[in-house]
């Protein structure tokens, strides 16, 4: 499957911003999609993810009330709502699949295909 990200941006903080992901090439509710990120100098971090289904999400602490998880799998499309942006959220953002997991082994971060990333800068 191939992954293309899209609406990064720079905002400041407090603002929103929505990415996407658009998906290609294969049965996209077939695969579990995530969003990690990675700021300058760190290492790649979990951010949220999704069940092929859409059903169960699960959320980074950093992150958890905050951001928004969801997929519209007739277009193919994954989106991460960004809301009350913080600086330290500012990272290339990255979107993840892999094809879908029983609901017991879904909190395994471990992913097989990745999107280039786009970035998203937070200033105060």
């Amino acid at each position: 499957v191939q992954l293309q990200a899209s609406g990064g941006g720079l905002v400041q903080a407090g603002d929103s911003l929505r990415l996407s992901c658009a998906g290609s090439g294969r049965t996209f509710s077939n695969y579990d999609m995530a969003w990690f990120r990675q700021a300058s100098g760190k290492e790649r971090e979990f951010v949220a993810a999704i069940r092929g289904g859409g059903t169960t999400t699960i959320y980074a602490d950093s992150v958890k009330g905050r951001f928004t998880i969801s997929r519209r799998n007739a277009e193919n499309t994954l989106y991460l709502q960004m809301n009350s942006l913080k600086l330290e959220d500012t990272a290339v953002y990255y979107c993840a699949a892999r094809p879908r997991r029983v609901l017991s082994d879904f909190a395994n971060r471990a992913y097989d295909y990745w999107g280039q990333g786009t970035q998203v800068t937070v200033s105060s």
